[in-house]
């Protein structure tokens, strides 16, 4: 069974920047997509960024992250950072790590593994 851990979170005033770590441990933790989801209070759960595994490294961004965010992968290939610059308001979430073995379920939000999610404050 994969778990994933999210640290990172914190308050930042706007225009700042934090960067979000997730580690994924257990069962096949390797050459996993990773990637970010993030939940507003009251509001629907918004993808934000994903990198597939293996060596080719994609990446696919929402569109209103874009230019904004990166999503990397550390050298241990079983973490994944979001470097989260230009920080806005409307950013403020509790940001999730996702995880499967194909992007394509995180983005639309079937990945089977989950974190306990990171709070992230921006003030104006």
């Amino acid at each position: 069974q994969v778990q994933l851990a999210e640290s990172g979170g914190g308050s930042v005033q706007a225009g700042g920047s934090l960067r979000l770590s997730c580690v994924a441990s257990g069962g096949t933790s390797n050459n996993l997509a990773m990637g970010w989801f993030r939940q507003a209070s009251g509001k629907e759960r918004e993808f934000v960024a994903v990198i597939s595994g293996w060596s080719d490294g994609t990446t696919v961004y929402g569109d209103s992250v874009q230019g904004r965010f990166t999503i990397t992968r550390g050298n241990a290939k079983n973490t994944v950072y979001l470097q989260m610059n230009s920080l806005k308001p409307e950013d403020t979430a509790v940001y999730y790590c996702a995880a499967d073995h194909q992007a394509r379920t995180v983005v639309v939000g079937l990945a089977p593994y989950w974190g306990q999610g990171t709070q992230v404050t921006v003030s104006s």
